[in-house]
């Protein structure tokens, strides 16, 4: 899932500074899930966000909601029950849902709400780390299912560098050499060899350098 964090209040009570009418607008996908954007951080900033005003002796009125997703047009629709009663939207949806709405509501003054970190998972109870950079040219069939794109600090595709000591990264000390577990979890799966086997020059033209990246399923367009 996309990982989020609510930007800081000061930096968004700024955003908003010019404003009266704000729709405070969260997503029940990803960013609900890592606590970021979901009904009740939309709440929570709501509250803050008119705290902020009133320091500033101003008085800012807000609409809370929340959609099923903000990166589907469906979705995004059911802005329209609001029509009128706004004067900028708050998303804490990620970048994609910031980017969603701005492109379908051309007159909408959108802000974003959260800062989108990466692609991840729950490790542990509040706490999520990267497992994807999305570079669209996926190796986990050679490397055990784990990614040294997102997980090497160096995006390393050939082994460990020659810094990592005791299964460690030379860079983050804390951090597990990613290379380290690929080595161990092949080993355990009995396709060790596979890491005799040279990566060539990675291809990044599929990580999108130069324009954002498009996919088209022809049995699903209409």
């Amino acid at each position: 899932m996309i990982i989020a964090e609510r930007k800081p209040v000061d930096e968004i009570v700024e955003m908003v500074s010019g404003v009266k009418r704000v729709l405070v607008l969260g997503c029940r996908g990803c960013v609900s899930i890592c606590s970021a954007g979901g009904e009740r951080e939309v709440e929570i900033l709501a509250s803050l966000l008119r705290l902020g005003a009133s320091k500033q002796g101003r008085t800012l009125e807000t609409i809370e909601a929340t959609l099923v997703r903000q990166c589907d047009r469906e979705y995004i629709e059911g802005i329209d029950q609001w029509a009128g009663q706004y004067d900028a939207i708050v998303s804490m949806a990620c970048g994609v849902g910031v980017n969603f709405i701005a492109n379908l509501r051309p007159l909408d003054v959108v802000y974003p709400g959260v800062n989108t970190s990466f692609f991840g998972g729950s490790a542990d109870q509040g706490i999520w780390t990267e497992q994807c950079a999305g570079c669209g040219n996926c190796v986990l069939h050679l490397t055990g299912g784990l990614c040294p794109v997102a997980r090497c600090a160096k995006s390393l595709m050939n082994g460990p560098c020659g810094g990592s000591v005791g299964g460690r990264c030379e860079i983050h000390k804390e951090v597990p050499c990613i290379w380290q577990a690929i080595h161990d979890r092949l080993d355990r799966t009995g396709r060790k060899e596979d890491m005799s086997r040279i990566a060539p020059i990675r291809d990044w033209s599929a990580a999108g350098h130069g324009g954002p990246r498009k996919q088209v399923r022809d049995d699903l367009t209409v």
